[in-house]
């Protein structure tokens, strides 16, 4: 089974610059692909502020997803979608094929859920997973368990700074605290300190975890 996901920018609407914040956003997908390459069809706009792509797995698309959030700048946020079920190629004239299926329609449903909770009690909630109808126990325990992390994660990402997600980032990808208070002109004491305190050593493990799954 594949994973697709849709993402949407949260707020797209009030932007100043709404094609600043496009470049951006694009800017850092494509970091995370060069860094990480997880997707098997990378994240990428469609219509309007909408953002789709597939991965291979649930554990694949949540390290991705996580690591894209990292790497966004101030001033542009997503909200993400898992869809966990089948997909089908549709022939197409004019583009050749078109993506569709189970899965999409899980992913579409698991954003309007992540839609629906931020605007009740969890405001910095941004991702959410949903298994497409059929699925049998196990996945749906996986979808349950998958989602149990996310709302805690996000709320440590949001609560973040850029230069605390920049830091964290820089870990994921292997750098040394050391090169990381050379980059941000700050101590090695001051980068660790850091990490401790927004909960950046935990997202760091996470995503350790993830790509090991």
């Amino acid at each position: 089974m594949s994973v697709a996901v849709t993402a949407d920018i949260v707020g797209s609407r009030a932007l100043s610059d709404r094609g600043g914040a496009q470049q951006r956003l694009e800017a850092a997908v494509a970091r995370v692909e060069s860094d990480f390459a997880l997707a098997e069809r990378p994240l990428r706009p469609t219509v309007g502020d909408e953002l789709q792509g597939v991965y291979p797995t649930l554990a694949a698309a949540s390290a991705g997803v996580l690591l894209l959030r990292l790497a966004l700048p101030d001033g542009v946020e997503c909200r993400f979608g898992m869809g966990v079920g089948s997909l089908d190629d549709v022939p197409s004239v004019t583009v050749g094929t078109i993506s569709e299926g189970p899965a999409w329609w899980a992913a579409r449903a698991a954003i309007d859920t992540v839609h629906a909770k931020q605007s009740r009690s969890l405001p910095g909630v941004r991702t959410w997973a949903a298994a497409a109808d059929g699925h049998d126990a196990a996945a749906l325990e996986a979808v349950r368990l998958a989602n149990s992390g996310f709302v805690a994660r996000d709320q440590l990402v949001t609560a973040m700074t850029e230069r605390g997600r920049r830091i964290t980032y820089s870990r994921c990808i292997g750098d040394t605290q050391r090169a990381i208070a050379e980059v941000e002109g700050i101590t090695q004491s001051a980068v660790s300190q850091a990490l401790a305190a927004s909960g950046g050593a935990v997202l760091v493990d996470a995503v350790r975890t993830l790509l090991a799954a």
